[in-house]
């Protein structure tokens, strides 16, 4: 069965138009079905839409005999490792405020399988129990999170001048206290949520603040979180960006691992650093909960996406803004990171998102794509595909040379428009 109201990472969209309480009530009663769950724990970001959704969740959950466990503003990695019969956060992660969603974690702190996604949708038509559950607020998730976070990725960084952007998120007021915990000297931005600002001008989703500052304050680097702290990019002591790509190259050979797990949309120079290291490389759908299941299939510890998700799995359970964070400077070993994130050559992409209104791909966009990838013959490649969040194809090319990708990137995106325009 297709599926009709989850996509790439949970259940999406904007506030009162996709997204009502009403939904949001029916998705709690539907997923508290499903897993038969006694306890159900809850956390949220800080958009001003959160505080209802939680709340109409937990009354789904309490309809049907379950136990709701609000845990109020948490990074979703700590729900994830805080998770009890069923985790699941109140959030719409690197979206804009007027988006929110519902993200789900087992009681292992795995996010769920497609086909576990499907049954509770069937579920969505279940109607209230007899008996009720009750709802309770803690207050303490926040000190265990971070406690277990320091003690397992944390490093001696005294020395370190930081920028931390905490994309007026759930790590507000969290990431710029653990750095410090390890001796940085931290500058915080991003750090003031007032429900209406997360992810707006700042963050892993628009580095600009995060660069200028670094470069103006002359700090070593500039770490950037996505509002709901499970993405995590950076930026070197001059500026630049550091991708998601080059941060898990930069820890697969820190870390010395053998093998690594990446997505579609992971940089062609990528792939040829490891092949250079002997590091075999596992290629899946975009999606951090794909490349989490290679992970776990083929028994690896490190992966994630270019767009900044990174999971490393000795002693967690999902990505972790935070930790990759710690893990990075922890890289550093006093090094620039400018010189650090050399090791990897980036090919050019050139990326443009095209709004439609349906998106499914008409055949002459796949005969085109596939039409050029053949004649490019390993020396680049575009890739189409659907977001799972927004209403947007989005086109990717590759190529050793910047004009190349950047002309078929523009053909490809050309072509959507008129055939979906």
């Amino acid at each position: 069965m297709a599926r009709k109201y989850f996509g790439t990472d949970g259940v999406r969209g904007v506030v009162g138009e996709f997204l009502t309480p009403e939904l949001v009530e029916r998705l709690g009663r539907a997923a508290a079905t499903w897993t038969g769950a006694s306890k159900v724990f809850i956390g949220r970001d800080t958009r001003a839409s959160g505080r209802d959704l939680e709340e109409a969740f937990a009354r789904g959950v309490i309809s049907v005999g379950g136990d709701a466990i609000l845990g109020g503003v948490l990074p979703t990695p700590a729900v994830a490792l805080l998770a009890l019969d069923l985790g699941v956060v109140i959030s719409a992660s690197h979206n804009p405020p007027e988006y929110n969603g519902v993200k789900f974690f087992d009681s292992q702190g795995f996010k769920l399988s497609d086909a576990s996604e499907e049954q509770i949708e069937e579920l969505l038509v279940a109607s209230p129990g007899i008996d009720q559950g009750k709802i309770e607020r803690i207050e303490v998730a926040t000190d265990s999170y971070l406690q277990h976070i320091l003690e397992r990725f944390g490093a001696d960084l005294k020395g370190l001048r930081i920028v931390v952007d905490c994309a007026n998120g759930a790590y507000s007021g969290l990431a710029p206290h653990a750095f410090e915990r390890c001796g940085a000297e931290v500058h915080a931005i991003g750090d003031a949520p007032d429900g209406n600002n997360i992810n707006v001008g700042c963050g892993a989703t628009d580095l600009a603040l995060l660069q200028q500052t670094v470069v103006e304050g002359g700090y070593d680097l500039g770490i950037a979180f996505d509002g709901d702290g499970d993405r995590m990019l950076a930026v070197d002591e001059n500026g630049a960006a550091i991708d998601g790509d080059q941060i898990i190259a930069i820890l697969a050979l820190d870390q010395e691992v053998d093998q690594v797990a990446v997505t579609v949309m992971t940089n062609l120079g990528f792939h040829a650093l490891m092949r250079e290291r002997g590091i075999t490389v596992h290629t899946t759908a975009v999606g951090d909960r794909y490349v989490l299941e290679a992970l776990q299939r083929e028994g690896a510890l490190l992966g994630g996406e270019q767009s900044g998700h990174v999971i490393y799995l000795r002693d967690h359970v999902t990505g972790d803004g935070l930790a990759a964070g710690l893990l990075l400077c922890g890289a550093l070993k006093g090094r620039k990171l400018s010189d650090v994130s050399s090791v990897m050559s980036r090919w050019p992409q050139s990326k443009e998102n095209v709004r439609v209104e349906d998106k499914g791909l008409p055949p002459a966009v796949l005969d085109e794509v596939e039409r050029l990838n053949q004649a490019w013959n390993g020396q680049g490649r575009i890739l189409v595909r659907p977001s799972g969040t927004e209403p947007l194809i989005r086109v990717l090319a590759e190529a050793e040379n910047a004009e190349v990708a950047a002309e078929a990137c523009a053909s490809i995106a050309a072509l959507v428009r008129r055939e979906l325009g």
